[in-house]
């Protein structure tokens, strides 16, 4: 089963100061360190939406699988309206390719998402979950997964500055949850206070 990575990384950070994106950590870009976390768990392609920085992913090592990882860019011009623009950006661009059956979608500032969170949800998706979605301590953040069916209506749904979750809260039916806690805690990066080191 063919399981893409989406990563969200079009947001201008307006309290962070700049995009995360263009985010410099121990070195690395948060974006990078972001497409290393799905090459590791052996999602392809790994689509990654920018928007308020366009910034090219440095080279990576050979996937799990020992093929050159397949990195897709793609633009949002409407990052500016918010996450969900985003998400549908992303979607459309899977779409174009059939043979992916579902993906996995991660946000660019969400550094404490693993490959071994990503590979929880996708195993849930490779297993015939509809929606998968990774829990801490029962509440559910990201990653998400959505199998190619659901897709075009997660798309329509979705509004503003959130993901998929309207969707998620309206089909408690199809969601799977897997527990992440025990990977560590869910931290995002809004501030420059979030994470020290941060440049």
């Amino acid at each position: 089963m063919k399981v893409a990575a989406l990563i969200l990384a079009a947001g201008g950070g307006s309290r962070l100061g700049r995009p995360k994106a263009e985010v410099v950590l121990g070195g690395r870009r948060l974006v990078d360190l972001a497409i290393e976390s799905c090459v590791r768990a052996g999602l392809s392609p790994v689509v990654v939406v920018l928007g308020a920085a366009w910034v090219i992913p440095m080279p990576l090592a050979d996937s799990p699988d020992g093929d050159a990882p397949e990195v897709w860019l793609v633009e949002n011009t409407e990052w500016s309206t918010g996450l969900s623009s985003s998400l549908r950006a992303g979607l459309a661009a899977l779409e174009t390719d059939a043979g992916i059956e579902a993906a996995v979608i991660t946000l660019v500032d969400t550094l404490s998402v693993g490959d071994g969170h990503l590979s929880r949800v996708s195993s849930l998706l490779r297993d015939g979950a509809t929606a998968a979605v990774a829990t801490y301590r029962g509440e559910t953040r990201t990653p998400v997964g959505l199998a190619r069916e659901v897709w075009s209506d997660v798309a329509r749904t979705v509004v503003g500055d959130e993901g998929a979750r309207r969707w998620l809260r309206a089909h408690p039916e199809m969601v799977t949850e897997v527990e992440c806690a025990d990977l560590g805690p869910w931290i995002d990066i809004d501030t420059a206070e979030d994470l020290p080191g941060l440049s």
